[in-house]
Formats: structure tokens, sequence, C-alpha cells
């Protein structure tokens, strides 16, 4: 397996995902939306930073399952409700809280959404690994 990522020349400096990812290998995982909702089935908290912080956490849960890790994710989508470029800060404490400094960076799309499947959530994250 291998994943390369490229951020050509021509495209601004990306900031916490990269522009393009190459992945060649023969497995491919497919990791359903997560949400905030821990194991027990109760949302992580009302906050999108905890949330988010829980949705990563089941991902790789997920990406474990599937014999993947986050060095195999390829492309991420996140999908926040209501989102607005002032929510940036809450999403990426989120991410901090997961991964410190260490920040996967595949190729990654941000999506405001009017709703998710609860109206309680806030941030559901999916992911596609390539081993």
């Amino acid at each position: 397996m291998s994943i390369e990522k490229i951020n050509p020349t021509g495209l601004i400096d990306p900031v916490g995902y990269s522009h393009v990812v190459v992945a060649t290998g023969t497995k491919r995982v497919y990791v359903a939306g997560q949400t905030g909702v821990r194991p027990d089935g109760t949302v992580a908290g009302p906050d999108l930073a905890s949330q988010t912080a829980q949705a990563l956490r089941n991902v790789s849960t997920a990406l474990e399952a599937g014999g993947a890790t986050w060095d195999d994710v390829a492309k991420m989508a996140i999908l926040v409700v209501g989102y607005e470029p002032t929510m940036a800060e809450a999403l990426f404490a989120g991410v901090g809280e997961v991964f410190g400094e260490d920040m996967p960076v595949p190729a990654t799309t941000l999506h405001g959404v009017q709703s998710l499947f609860e109206p309680e959530f806030l941030v559901e994250i999916e992911v596609t690994a390539e081993l």
C-alpha cells in the first residue's frame, strides 16, 4: 500500500489537509459517517469540539476494525451543522484533543449542512482508507 500526498505549486499551501492524495494498494476501507456518540449511546457533549473529538475516536475504532490506521486514510469528509468560518477553532480543538500536533492530512472536504440524523448531532466524519 502506498499513499502519496501532493500539494502542487500553483495552489495555496493547505492547513490541515492535502490537495491531492494518490492511493495505490489492494484493499480499500470505507468508514461510514461517525458522529460524536460514545459507545454507550450518549452524545459526547453539546459543543462542536467534544463531538468532533468523539467522532474522530469512533473513526479510529472503525479503521482499526477494518485493519487500517489514520496513515492509510486517503479521503476524509467532515459535515458540520450550520458551519460558519468562526466555527473552525472549535472544530480544530476537537482534532487537537485526539491528535495533538500530529493531525492527519488526507484529502479533506468540509461541508456545511443544515442538519444530521439526530438534532443534537453537530458533526459527522467519514473516511476512505487504502491499504
